[in-house]
């Protein structure tokens, strides 16, 4: 073909002393190992970006072959085209359409709302609206957006009432794409679409997370599904991820890697480089001296920050009126029948994609799981009609009651609720537009002025009804473009050009405005120069973090509908809550610790009570089998099922209805650790053991039943002989425990300390009930005792660790701080399953209590100093006073216990036998004491 020579070199990594770190990566992408001895793909340390000489050398006796490689680079310059947004014809005439629609909207709208103003302003607003629309092109925008919305509506899905300044649009509202009244909220139109800064139009869309994916589906149907397409992103390796990836192809064993893993602190949410974690985290320098450990973490460092792998975004949805691979590059995610552009959400925008967010809401999940609820029970509550002035509503949030509430559940939001007492939507929505860095610190004025603690101050007569209902604080966005408009005579969309040239401290626009808002106040008002000038200076503070009120509004309303339902339904609300964090233990365990604090009483999981996801029941709620650990829900849903309306007799029975092969030995043991079969049988220990046989009696007569051979006794399968499952001691009360937490992720029949309580009450231990009630006079120092559930640990500011211990007693859940110096004298004693007694600062901020740990130890020391002077052990028979009589001689220690042991006679008469020798009991004695069979009762004396 006579082609010339061309000289080229495949490269990998940029150099050679990363050829290892590469190889690594590829065992990574190919769930290889480095050291194995079968084949794989391996490269050379050659692979690396040899610069010009190296190349020239290489080639020094062909160099026309290296004149050809730069004439074919000079002739492969490409960049990509950008062009002005694409979006789909939705019809003939958008213009006329996009008008028909609102007007109707409009309409509807004001025959159902309570009007915020006359009927001709929101006529003049939509005209206005519209005019602008279409003048900037934009009406086939609004049209598609609201097309995917009324179907997700009109199927029933969930759809959120906006997000973002979109909310601020009168047309959005009408054609149902928000459902906030901006005029009800005095939102402006301008900070969403300025006429004097044309840019494309952004509706985040919120929908319900579990029924998303239908609403796309939709999308796909009407446009083309080559027309639709998600948008690529790539998933970075960090330096936790490497460590883990590293040490997995270098065959490490998995606790040592877990282990390291473990020593990167976190920065926020995102663990810090491995470099970093080197230089401030002494252990894991020493664990570096190891030479496989320093192998790993030379590999990792190298690594850390590549692309790991390619995935979709989480909400962006691009529509094009072309097939899509006319446009961009497409890329093929394996876990989808959707493509994805190749390009990244910067440039498909630019490559003239017009993105949409199809958002996945939790808390709208709730809602509808809540009123889905209520209406098993004949309530049709139509949420979007709720009143907004409901008294037990803001009662509640003026309690800062608001676990579960959607932007209110964290505790600076609580204590902000309790200085607020909000009395009205507004209040909500400042509160979500302050709690941010920054606008915080203006909280509590807000607070003081609301409840008359301190005068409103005056800015300035002309502007002071725009900061009215904030207090006299300059809060949001839109306050700021108003102010300018009313005192400076700008225009909204001159104002929102201020609005964002402040924001973001540009410093050319902003010596430009300075002179123009000065000259705006003389002319409109008459203000002189100096105070025009303050007030300009207070716009650029406030205008920096100002938040956007469309945006605030929207997240208001929809936290006043949790709190509403929560308020008027909580039963319904809290089970619609754990529904949608079924899989979230730790979250399950506080909202449980909430149920109780409501006094609404929770029924334990059971074979024969519980569905496969929680469910109200006269008031009760009724633990979700899908909500233990490591049960999936669909493999609880076979159960349900197969029980229908007729409860199971015994574990047999169960075993021939259900084909337990099918759900899994592993969700087995869970619902057997979790007490799910006490109904069949009480004796969890023994059920357990029995799993195995169990199983394979089951799947022996499904296997009969789909052989189609009719028994001669009946149904199929019916003659096999069921198995004999062997009797065994029950768990130990703490083991019982032990087994419950593994498969709940919390106590839900009892705690493990409460064994210990009688012994730490004459040891002047409290509980949390007594402790916080105690702080409610005042700090104190005390003894508490506390089963550790984790540990997070952190660095300060100037180097020193400290950690977030999570305990729990029988009265409840808490934290403690432990700074450096108790944490390194007291870290035996917190890890995850230990009980512990701790010595605590209790302090309380407003109803928090707060607790700095001043030091740690075993449980076990501090109980059996306690003692107890004298034990009484009722029993059925002889034989438990010979396991009772092992046991003891077992046991030493000090601090002993009079013994006494009671039968009854023939004649149902209680017989005490005191023993002569006296024995040491703690708390795990008296619970093996319990466990022996025979034993009815122990009694303290």
């Amino acid at each position: 073909m006579h082609l010339p020579l061309v000289a080229t070199n495949d490269v990998y990594f940029p150099k050679s002393e990363m050829f290892e770190a590469h190889d690594a990566l590829i065992c990574i992408a190919e769930k290889a190992y480095i050291d194995q001895s079968q084949p794989r793909r391996r490269l050379t340390p050659q692979h690396y970006f040899k610069t010009e000489a190296e190349m020239c050398a290489l080639f020094a006796d062909l160099p026309e072959a290296l004149e050809n490689t730069v004439e074919i680079a000079r002739r492969c310059a490409f960049a990509a085209y950008k062009r002005k947004p694409i979006l789909p014809k939705f019809a003939d005439d958008e213009v006329q359409e996009l008008r028909r629609q609102a007007k109707e909207g409009l309409k509807a709208r004001l025959a159902v709302i309570p009007h915020a103003v006359s009927i001709e302003e929101y006529q003049t607003r939509l005209d206005f609206e519209l005019e602008i629309i279409n003048r900037m092109g934009f009406p086939g925008y609004f049209l598609i957006v609201s097309d995917f919305i009324k179907w997700a509506k009109d199927q029933g899905i969930p759809v959120g009432p906006g997000r973002g300044s979109g909310a601020g649009s009168l047309v959005a509202y009408a054609l149902t794409i928000t459902d906030l009244d901006p005029l009800r909220y005095a939102l402006l139109f301008e900070r969403f679409l300025n006429p004097e800064r044309v840019s494309m139009p952004d509706f985040d869309i919120d929908f319900c997370m579990d029924r998303r994916e239908e609403v796309i589906s939709y999308v796909q149907d009407r446009y083309g599904r080559d027309k639709v397409g998600q948008i690529i992103t790539f998933g970075a390796l960090l330096s936790k991820a490497a460590i883990r990836d590293v040490g997995r192809v270098l065959q490490m064993p998995f606790g040592q890697v877990d282990r390291l893993s473990k020593m990167i602190p976190l920065e926020g949410m995102k663990p810090v480089s491995i470099t970093k974690a080197l230089a401030d985290e002494p252990r894991l320098r020493e664990a570096a001296k190891e030479e496989v450990v320093g192998r790993l973490l030379t590999y990792a460092e190298q690594i850390e920050g590549l692309y790991r792998n390619a995935s979709t975004h989480a909400a962006g949805i691009v529509i094009g009126d072309r097939p899509l691979d006319e446009l961009v590059p497409l890329y093929q995610d394996p876990a989808s029948d959707m493509p994805a552009t190749q390009f990244n959400m910067k440039w498909v925008e630019a490559a003239g994609l017009v993105k949409f967010d199809f958002l996945g809401l939790k808390t709208l999940t709730v809602i509808q799981n809540s009123l889905d609820l209520l209406a098993l029970r004949g309530i049709m509550l139509d949420i979007s009609l709720i009143p907004l002035d409901d008294k037990p509503t803001y009662e509640l949030y003026a309690t800062a009651k608001t676990i579960a509430v959607f932007q209110v559940e964290s505790s600076g939001m609580m204590d902000a609720l309790r200085r607020m007492k909000p009395t009205c939507i507004e209040d909500i929505v400042a509160l979500v537009a302050l709690y941010r860095p920054g606008p915080m610190e203006n909280i509590p004025v807000y607070c003081e002025v609301k409840n008359g603690q301190r005068d409103l101050e005056s800015i300035h007569p002309t502007i002071d009804h725009i900061l009215a209902e904030t207090q006299g604080i300059i809060v949001y966005q839109e306050q700021v473009m108003q102010i300018a408009q009313v005192m400076a005579g700008y225009s909204l969309g001159g104002a929102d050009l201020l609005r964002r040239a402040m924001g973001k401290k540009i410093a050319e626009e902003m010596a430009k405005e300075r002179p123009k808002f000065i000259d705006g106040a003389k002319a409109t008002h008459g203000i002189d120069a100096k105070k025009a000038g303050e007030v300009f200076d207070l716009l650029e503070k406030f205008a920096n973090y100002g938040f956007n009120k469309s945006h605030a509004a929207a997240y208001a309303v929809v936290s006043y509908q949790t709190a509403y339902l929560k308020a008027n339904y909580p039963v319904e609300f809290m089970a619609a809550v754990m529904n949608c964090d079924i899989h979230l233990t730790d979250k399950l365990a506080v909202y449980k610790r909430e149920i109780d604090k409501l006094g609404i009483k929770t029924v334990a999981p059971c074979i024969n009570r519980s569905l496969a996801k929680f469910t109200v029941v006269d008031g009760e709620i009724i633990y979700a089998l899908g909500a233990l650990k490591n049960v999936g829900v669909d493999a609880m849903e076979l159960i349900v099922r197969a029980r229908g309306d007729k409860p199971f007799a015994t574990l047999f029975d169960l075993a021939r209805r259900v084909d337990l092969k099918r759900v899994g030995k592993r969700p087995l043991e869970m619902l057997a650790r979790a007490g799910a079969f006490d109904a069949l049988s009480e004796n969890r220990a023994r059920v357990f053991e029995g799993l195995d046989l169990l199983v394979s009696y089951s799947a022996a007569v499904h296997e009969a039943r789909a052989s189609n051979q009719v028994s001669l006794f009946g149904e199929e399968g019916a003659d096999i002989p069921e198995p004999r499952i062997a009797n065994c001691n029950d768990w130990f009360p703490v083991k019982r425990l032990e087994h419950e937490h593994q498969a709940i992720g919390f106590y839900l029949s009892g705690h493990p300390l409460d064994e210990y309580m009688a012994s730490l009450k004459r040891r002047n231990v409290m509980t949390l009930t007594e402790l916080t009630t105690n702080a409610e006079r005042g700090p104190l120092m005390a003894k508490l005792a506390g089963s550790v559930s984790s540990r997070q640990e952190r660095k300060s500011a100037k180097g020193n660790r400290f950690a977030f211990v999570q305990l729990s007693d029988p009265t409840g859940l808490y934290e403690v701080t432990v700074f450096s110096d108790t944490l390194e004298a007291a870290r035996e004693y917190l890890e995850p399953g230990k009980n512990v007694i701790l010595t605590v600062e209790a302090h309380l901020e407003g109803d928090t209590l707060k607790l700095l740990c001043r030091g740690a130890q075993s449980i076990d020391q501090e109980a059996t100093k306690s003692g107890t002077s004298a034990l009484r052990i009722h029993i059925n028979n002889a034989k438990a006073a010979d396991s009772i009589a092992a046991l003891f001689g077992q046991i030493e220690g000090q601090n002993h216990t009079q013994i006494t042991i009671c039968v009854l006679d023939e004649h149902k008469r209680e017989i005490d036998l005191t023993l002569s020798q006296s024995y040491p009991i703690t708390p795990p004695i008296k619970n093996k004491i319990k466990a022996i069979t025979g034993v009815v009762l122990i009694e303290e004396i």
